[in-house]
């Protein structure tokens, strides 16, 4: 069992190791919930739209998923806060009075959504959290190694400036939201790999995690740094990847330095296969959100056992101890093992990414 403890006023993840048996699969009955029918619904709210994973994969993915599960007799409520704290507090109580079996939630704010989730566990309905840890009395867990994320990106940039990194090299870290607990930990764990190795010049927490606001954060390092003395820069997502992009090429970078990123969007492969950004962090979001799907299923039946063994390690946050937690696996995602991740899981065809503007990109790295 992996016991991780996540702190929001905290910079850094603290994880710890501890052996446990094979499955502790007798479960509670304090704890178990109510056996229920295929005959289910349960509510599943995301956070933006700006980052395009949450409408193109996790939302259908987790749907289809969740009818699988219950013999096409279980149904998805879905609300997309759109980067709103308060509208996704709303459309939470709405899913409350609606009485749905369990609620599924990427929190915009994890502290602003405490009471929300409070007002769920009243009301009988378990919580889920998906991505991001929200606060309050949530039932179980599941993201990517968050910490992992960005020591995977960090080692990335350090990799890419080559032998040849040096604290005197000026990096740029472009943060994302300071209200989402993944990104502390993203930018912990890149700070792990990058101070000591370079000098990190300018640092911004990005406001909803928006393109438009890493693009004005860029131009604002440009004009404070030179964009000539810019030797990297990190980027906690792709989203702010294609925004830095922007800002460099308004400056008149014509060699742009090495951007990491993460999601795999679409444009943002393209970007790798481009030059244009050096890579992305790929997550599995077929596993997370298919998983997740299997984790609220079975709480909402009460079978324990499958619940248990979904949700193998604990994590804490700010409010609540141990809770039940599976931590899907990342992998750093560069043109060289494009058709071994996002082709290979489905997410992209070749004619997606490789269109006539990236046709002799792909050509480059055999990618047809």
């Amino acid at each position: 069992m992996r016991r991780i403890a996540i702190s929001v006023a905290a910079t850094a993840m603290s994880v710890t190791l501890v052996g446990c048996g094979v499955l502790n699969a007798t479960g509670s009955s304090d704890d178990a919930s109510p056996a229920k029918s295929d005959d289910i619904t349960v509510g599943l709210l995301l956070p933006e739209k700006a980052n395009t994973r949450y409408e193109q994969f996790d939302y259908p993915i987790f749907k289809t998923k969740v009818e699988s599960l219950t013999n096409k007799k279980g149904k998805v409520e879905y609300a997309n806060a759109e980067a709103d704290a308060g509208k996704q507090a709303d459309q939470m109580q709405q899913m409350i009075d609606d009485k749905v079996d369990a609620i599924v939630l990427d929190a915009v704010d994890s502290h602003g959504i405490a009471d929300s989730v409070q007002k769920a566990k009243d009301a009988g309905i378990p919580v889920i959290a998906y991505d991001r840890l929200a606060e309050g009395p949530i039932d179980a867990y599941i993201s990517f190694d968050n910490e992992l994320v960005g020591e995977v990106q960090g080692r990335s940039l350090l990799e890419a400036l080559g032998g040849d990194a040096s604290i005197t090299d000026k990096i740029v870290m472009m943060n994302g939201s300071s209200t989402d607990p993944n990104a502390k930990q993203f930018k912990a764990g890149a700070l792990s790999e990058l101070k000591g190795k370079v000098t990190i010049a300018k640092s911004y927490d990005t406001k909803d995690w928006k393109p438009e606001n890493a693009q004005a954060n860029m131009a604002e390092a440009i004009e404070a740094i030179g964009a000539g003395d810019i030797e990297a820069v990190y980027s906690a997502n792709d989203g702010m990847a294609g925004g830095i992009v922007k800002a460099l090429k308004a400056a008149g970078v014509t060699e742009l330095p090495p951007i990491t990123g993460q999601d795999a969007e679409l444009a943002a492969v393209q970007r790798i296969l481009a030059g244009e950004q050096y890579m992305s962090v790929y997550k599995s979001y077929p596993d997370e959100a298919e998983n997740a799907a299997e984790i609220a299923v079975a709480k909402v039946q009460g079978k324990n056992i499958q619940f248990d063994a979904l949700t193998r390690e604990r994590v804490d946050s700010p409010t609540v101890k141990d809770i039940p937690a599976q931590l899907v696996p990342v992998v750093a995602l560069t043109k060289d093992n494009i058709e071994d991740t996002v082709v290979a899981d489905g997410i992209y065809d070749i004619s997606d990414i490789c269109t006539a503007e990236f046709a002799a990109a792909c050509e480059a790295v055999k990618l047809k």
